[in-house]
């Protein structure tokens, strides 16, 4: 017995087990709640447990070979031959280095807030998967993110709730004598220190910097408190911590990278660093050090908007980086000041812009699909005398995000090693129509299972009624057309854009024969009052007597809550203004579990939509455009349109054996023509072949 808990124990240490559906079983079969109670947390899981009671179900539901074979895959998998060894060479070292604010990974690492932080997760999978030589660099906060809670009025409201990282999958960087590895930084008046957490994700490490050490003030420990929290002196400080102090931690772990990665400008100050390292220790100008770096910097922008960009006033940047330019990178505060903005674009020449410093030091540059880089294009209008910016569109890792409902069937129609297989989705696009029309079914009520249970327990925090309780477990209709929406509640997402016309909305939700239902979850910036105001519509709407029990929305939105929903909804609804959504992914991770897109033609959906594939919303091109409010409508009565006169009876219209054989046809053609693209294993061998290995 001991031996199969040291190999649990060592499996929960590695991040691995996050896309890992079957090492999810062993801990739900040993104990469902408590799993949960832990928030899938293994390490926190195996350590509070009961050992007599762990022993016992180990041996009552007869896990010992689960656990067994669940280590034996994991070990084959840090050992087998990757891509990168076939194609390229082997080496222990990592030779890239990825800067991200924050990496979204699995849900009791609290480090991320939204699509940025999941898309960052997913490269560092994929990089382990491909077996690129790569590292990941990122802050390591306190607080994180924020918990979501909803009060009885509909209304967001924050928790900040600590990491226990001595809790976590994690280990703290240590020397020979076990005394933590830390770097330093210099602010104004003060250095800061910060210490070094490993995060072993598959082959690949995350490292992550943190400022709660004895060293420093309650003040500089408050660095690393909260993601994207306090006023703009704490985001600066943040940024030289991601930008400058990433750059140190890899210098003291002696690694010699070759390119580097920031993904967003918040670790642009890295591009400095760099600068100041190479004037030292080659004795050379600014100019020459800058141009030396230039072609190993690597720039992924996931902004289409300028207001979206971190901007720093002049007067912060003197306080924070007059000395810096003078001293190390020897020139003036007024040369260093023009590196944050561009020649030809409206940046306020007063304010000094992250991702123009990003641009003006990276060679290699790309917008997270092709609409975006067409419109990144025109935003910063670049001179033709140095390199463009490129696209490559984001994915998502297939397997964090695949239920085990649909890997069962793809495991017992094609093996277990069935995602290695070439052509895959050829293949799993031609099972009959009974298997895939099963596994929606199954997809689809265990979402309503989760909804269901999920929406009881909120209920008894609010202290409602049994009867209100009771009623909750009956909730949402298990053979239903379910349409999840669920995503960031920026304004431009348009999260309230279903209720434009209530009337047909009811026409839809209240039709007995041909039922359709929704589900709702999302977070808004604690700082975003028309983001919350949306939340707060629809928790609204949620209430309303006709749709009670037919529109729910489902709070504290993270990865687990969007895992269900995305294994479970029949449609993923997804209503941007185009073309503010650079990318979006969430719609790419129902394809495998036989989910339909339904959305504005914007960021990822504008080059994957073909009829066979899903369906859109029509929308008035932007240069004809002449009203918001115009463009609204227009939009609102397509997507009604759509919902009546084509998904309603493409789910509805059965054969004779009670399979809709012409909305099974479009899971199909989904699975086939998109499931195999829009995957970070392809995403991570563009950058790979684009940008890594081209650097010099």
């Amino acid at each position: 017995m001991y031996e199969i808990l040291n190999q649990l124990k060592e499996i929960s240490y590695n991040l691995y087990w996050t896309w890992n559906n079957d090492v999810y079983e062993i801990f739900r079969e040993i104990n469902d709640e408590y799993w949960r109670w832990t928030e899938r947390n293994p390490v926190k899981f195996l350590e509070t447990i009961d050992e007599n009671y762990l022993y016992e179900m180990i041996e009552k539901k007869n896990l010992k070979e689960k656990i067994r074979n669940s280590y034996i895959q994991y070990k084959k998998y840090l050992k087998e031959k990757t891509y990168f060894q076939t194609h390229y060479f082997k080496t222990e070292k990592p030779l890239i280095a990825y800067f991200s604010a924050e990496y979204g990974i699995t849900k009791c690492l609290k480090l991320y807030s939204g699509g940025l932080g999941v898309l960052s997760g997913d490269h560092i999978k994929s990089s382990s998967d491909l077996g690129l030589p790569l590292v990941g660099i990122g802050l390591a906060y306190l607080y994180g993110y924020f918990t979501q809670y909803i009060n009885s009025d509909g209304r967001q409201s924050e928790l900040f709730e600590p990491n226990r990282f001595e809790k976590l999958p994690i280990h703290r960087v240590t020397d020979e004598d076990f005394s933590p590895i830390k770097i330093s930084i210099e602010l104004p008046g003060r250095t800061v220190y910060a210490q070094i957490w490993e995060f072993r994700v598959g082959r690949v490490k995350l490292f992550m910097l943190d400022t709660f050490v004895d060293e420093n003030t309650v003040n500089d420990k408050r660095i690393t408190d909260i993601l994207y929290g306090g006023n703009i002196e704490k985001r600066i400080e943040q940024e030289i911590l991601l930008g400058i102090g990433g750059k140190k931690l890899l210098d003291i772990l002696n690694y010699d990278i070759k390119a580097f990665h920031l993904n967003e400008g918040h670790s642009a100050f890295l591009c400095l660093e760099r600068i100041k390292n190479s004037i030292e220790k080659y004795n050379i100008s600014f100019n020459e050090a800058k141009q030396l770096c230039y072609y190993s910097n690597i720039f992924t922008t996931h902004t289409p908007v300028p207001a979206g960009i971190d901007i720093f006033s002049r007067k912060l940047m003197t306080h924070y980086f007059e000395s810096y330019a003078q001293n190390h990178l020897k020139i003036s505060f007024d040369e260093f000041f023009n590196e944050g903005s561009l020649a030809g674009t409206k940046v306020n020449k007063e304010q000094f812009n992250m991702a123009c410093l990003a641009i003006n030091n990276s060679h290699f540059l790309n917008g997270v699909s092709k609409l975006h880089a067409e419109t990144a294009r025109k935003m910063w209008a670049l001179p033709d005398n140095r390199s463009q910016i490129e696209s490559i569109t984001n994915g998502i890792h297939t397997k964090s995000y695949l239920s085990y409902i649909s890997e069962r069937v793809y495991r017992k129609n094609f093996g277990v090693d069935w995602l290695k297989h070439e052509n895959i989705w050829e293949k799993i696009s031609e099972l009959p129509d009974e298997i895939l029309w099963r596994m929606r079914n199954d997809n689809r009520r265990q979402l309503i299972k989760f909804t269901r249970k999920r929406t009881s327990n909120k209920l008894k925090t609010l202290k409602a009624t049994d009867d209100e309780i009771q009623d909750a477990l009956h909730i949402l209709n298990e053979n239903a057309l379910t349409i999840g929406f669920a995503r960031r509640f920026a304004t431009y997402k348009r999260g309230n854009f279903i209720f434009t016309n209530v009337a047909r909305l009811k026409s839809l939700v209240l039709n007995s024969e041909r039922p359709v239902q929704f589900i709702f979850s999302g977070k808004a910036h604690p700082m975003d009052e028309g983001g919350k105001s949306f939340i707060e519509e629809i928790n609204r709407w949620t209430k309303d007597p006709e749709l009670h029990g037919k529109i729910v929305f489902i709070d504290n939105y993270e990865l687990d809550v969007a895992k269900e929903l995305v294994k479970g909804c029949d449609i993923w609804l997804n209503t941007p203004r185009r073309p503010l959504e650079a990318s979006g992914t969430s719609g790419m991770k129902v394809l495998a579990n036989g989910g339909l897109n339904f959305s504005i033609l914007d960021g990822w959906w504008a080059e994957a939509y073909r009829e066979e594939n899903g369906w859109k919303i029509d929308t008035i091109s932007e240069d004809m455009m002449t009203d918001i409010a115009e463009r609204d409508l227009f939009e609102a009565n397509s997507m009604y349109d759509v919902l009546e006169h084509l998904i309603v009876p493409c789910f509805y219209e059965r054969d004779q054996r009670g399979i809709p054989t012409a909305w099974v046809k479009k899971i199909r053609s989904s699975i086939r023509n998109l499931a195999g693209y829009f995957t970070t294993w392809r995403m991570v061998k563009e950058y790979n072949e684009k940008f890594y290995t081209k650097v010099s």
